[in-house]
């Protein structure tokens, strides 16, 4: 169950403590909580973390099985959601306590900053060992944050970066001892704040935007 408190201008969203999967259900509790944070008044920034072991373990695979009917129309709400954070007029900055694994990968990717910790947990695009193609809009976000060599490492090997791995390649700002994960998060989200606006937005739709065009039109997961 998502959680959002307020630490004066930063907003701390905490997914959950369970893997966190994306369904329709954590969709929507996710998107409400943007809302909430987009439409209050004065500087503020995101920090989205999670509780346990997970920080996302991806897309809710055993859902769009029993609903293949409503695959399509699911996908193109995840693609929003990258999108939407990608995009947003609101800071964020993805405290990584744990497992950050396929669609949570690509969601941390579309905050502005992350923080993973040293220690422990992985961060994997397992997508080709699970016989999952990426959409082109999900390459195109990928693509858009990443090195082209450390992309096509991800993308096609799905290898499991450790936090210093991350931080080394690029995939996290920093990573920090567990216990400093959140704190640091907190800290540079307030950083950012002063900067939230329509113009933080512009100049994030204008720097992404072919990445942005692809998820705003893109077709539906091909799933095994």
């Amino acid at each position: 169950m998502t959680d959002l408190r307020r630490d004066g201008e930063v907003f701390v969203l905490d997914l959950g403590d369970d893997e966190n999967r994306f369904n329709p259900t954590w969709l929507d509790a996710v998107d409400a909580v943007l809302d909430e944070v987009e439409s209050a008044d004065g500087p503020r920034a995101l920090v989205t973390t999670a509780t346990g072991k997970f920080w996302s373990n991806g897309l809710d695979l055993a859902w769009m099985t029993e609903h293949p009917d409503e695959v399509a129309d699911f996908v193109q709400r995840v693609h929003g959601l990258f999108a939407r954070v990608l995009s947003s007029p609101v800071p964020s900055v993805a405290a990584i306590q744990g497992h950050c694994f396929a669609a949570g990968a690509m969601l941390s990717l579309a905050h502005d900053q992350r923080v993973a910790r040293a220690d422990r947990g992985f961060w994997c695009l397992p997508e080709v060992d699970i016989n999952i193609p990426f959409t082109p809009g999900m390459s195109a976000l990928i693509q858009a944050r990443l090195t082209p060599a450390t992309a096509h490492q991800a993308m096609t090997t799905a290898h499991r970066y450790g936090g210093t791995d991350a931080a080394a390649v690029g995939i996290v700002d920093v990573a920090v001892a567990e216990d400093r994960v959140l704190d640091e998060a907190v800290e540079r989200a307030r950083a950012l704040a002063p900067r939230c606006g329509p113009t933080f937005a512009a100049i994030k739709t204008g720097m992404y935007a072919i990445a942005l065009e692809a998820l705003r039109r893109d077709i539906p997961i091909v799933l095994p």
